[in-house]
């Protein structure tokens, strides 16, 4: 009788290391197949590529090395701490660099700007930063005009670096041939193109490296990749060559994301403290209900480190987006040492988590991507410090609701950058929702409206339906607009709409 238990007991032990077996059997195999077909692919690359391919096919396969062994969620919830005293400076408490030092501080600087992304959420085709969103000058005509001015103003030379994707490199290279004439040195190079993975089999979808003749079979990614790729283009040796020191690399659509002399300061000018440099900087803004699902600066294992939502337990995820527990969300502005940069890479510590993106081909195929965020290399460096900085230096445009707002009289335009008008009582921006039916895409959204209301006094607005906008609208406070299905509202010239809410058969009622 007394054996019964302790059978069970031995059983019982078994199971566990059984299964732990048998899947460390199946990513060693899944590893085996990968590196096969990965050869296989590679035989398909002509000569004269193979070697630079060869070396983005070694970072895929590190990422896919690393998503096996994976295990379990990358953060522990319990073990979050509370941000440190100072980790997170405030931005008003950033001295001002002495106008002299400027230029010297600025030749120190490299700006890159993430260049990856394409226009087709908005209706657009081709690179995003070819939209135009400001009196016709698009994303790239302004952020050449900032830094021209930059260098103009202080007979500087800060150079514009831009990282395309395979997706936007081509039509880039042949835009920024227009900028010949600026005062700005402008360089490329590509983020890594890596095989999109079947879900089912955990292998590559791609059969050959022809790759526009199969691109649903390619992935760039994610912002990550910026660290590898930068260094395997060359780039990062030759700026650290040059006595350059920090690179301030942002998204492309973010108009806010300007070079911030006094956060330069901060790192290599009078405002300089203590020996130590400061490896890396995430500036974070403040909260509201609408950045919810932006990731957040945390305390783990004595390091800042980067918290995605996807990184959060189904359970906790209220917790993530209180803007009581988590005050900060990163704004995907980053100032980072280029020498640490190098060191991180060639010690092969550069260890960011990693994103699995599930998407559905066009043919119905079940695909994996495997991405990283850029800012997840924060907890690599030493000495990271979050910046607060104010809400002005994120204005990312993702969607024609942001384009309304860059487009308005809420916004004048001086040297390639977006200056919140004076006459707008609180530095918030306006909350707006337009219909996906009817505003989604550029095109569309541009034919409703006869130009851009006035929007300096407005909070909030809601559009849903078949709505157009006559010439000279105002819209203030909370103004909601709905045309139920079949129904049109035009809303007339020289309207002025304050706390109103204007419903399907075109009566305007009092908010």
């Amino acid at each position: 009788m007394l054996n019964i238990p302790n059978e069970k007991v031995r059983g019982h032990q078994r199971v566990p290391s059984d299964t732990k077996e048998f899947h460390e059997a199946t990513k060693r195999d899944a590893l085996m197949r990968l590196k096969k077909d990965l050869d296989n692919l590679l035989e398909t690359v002509e000569d004269t590529r193979r070697p630079a391919v060869q070396k983005e096919m070694c970072g895929f396969e590190a990422l896919y090395h690393r998503f096996l062994q994976e295990d379990g969620p990358s953060v522990e919830w319990d073990r979050i701490e509370k941000l440190p005293e100072g980790a997170v400076k405030d931005y008003s408490t950033i001295k001002s660099p002495q106008e002299d030092h400027i230029r010297d501080m600025l030749d120190k600087l490299v700006v890159v700007k993430l260049n990856g992304g394409l226009g087709t959420s908005m209706g657009c085709h081709g690179p995003k930063s070819v939209i135009p969103v400001r009196n016709d000058l698009t994303f790239l005509d302004l952020t050449v005009q900032q830094i021209e001015h930059l260098n103009k103003k202080y007979n500087a030379n800060v150079p514009l670096v831009l990282m395309n994707s395979f997706n936007t490199d081509e039509d880039t290279e042949k835009v920024i041939r227009k900028y010949k004439g600026f005062q700005v040195q402008i360089y490329t190079f590509n983020q890594s193109c890596y095989p999109r993975i079947s879900r089912d089999s955990l292998l590559p979808v791609a059969k050959d490296f022809a790759i526009e003749n199969d691109i649903e079979a390619w992935y760039p990614p994610g912002h990550g990749d910026f660290y590898q790729s930068f260094q395997n283009s060359g780039l990062l040796r030759k700026f650290i060559e040059e006595g350059r020191e920090y690179c301030f690399l942002s998204n492309i659509d973010n108009l806010g994301a300007t070079v911030d002399i006094k956060i330069l300061n901060r790192l290599i000018g009078d405002d300089q403290q203590g020996d130590k440099p400061i490896e890396f900087v995430m500036e974070v803004t403040d909260k509201t209900r609408a950045d919810v699902k932006g990731g957040t600066l945390i305390n783990y294992e004595n390091k800042l480190r980067l918290l995605e939502i996807a990184q959060v337990p189904k359970e906790h995820v209220d917790d993530f987006k209180s803007v009581k527990t988590f005050k900060f969300f990163n704004t995907n502005n980053i100032w980072a040492r280029l020498k640490s940069i190098e060191r991180v890479l060639n010690a092969k510590t550069m260890n960011m988590e990693i994103i699995v993106n599930n998407k559905t081909l066009d043919n119905g195929m079940r695909v994996i991507q495997l991405e990283t965020a850029v800012g997840a290399a924060m907890k690599c460096f030493d000495g990271g410090i979050g910046i607060n900085v104010p809400r002005s230096r994120f204005l990312p445009v993702k969607k024609t609701s942001d384009l309304l707002l860059v487009m308005s009289n809420l916004y004048s335009l001086k040297y390639g950058s977006l200056v919140m008008s004076p006459q707008r009582m609180f530095p918030t921006t306006p909350l707006v929702k337009l219909g996906d039916n009817h505003f989604s895409k550029v095109n569309q959204f541009l034919s409703r409206f006869a130009n851009i209301p006035d929007l300096i006094e407005l909070d909030h607005l809601t559009v849903s339906g078949d709505v157009t906008f006559g010439r000279g609208v105002s819209l203030r406070g909370t103004v909601i607009i709905i045309a139920n299905h079949g129904d049109r509202i035009d809303i007339p010239a020289g309207a002025i709409l304050e706390n109103k809410i204007v419903s399907g058969n075109m009566r305007i009622l009092d908010h």
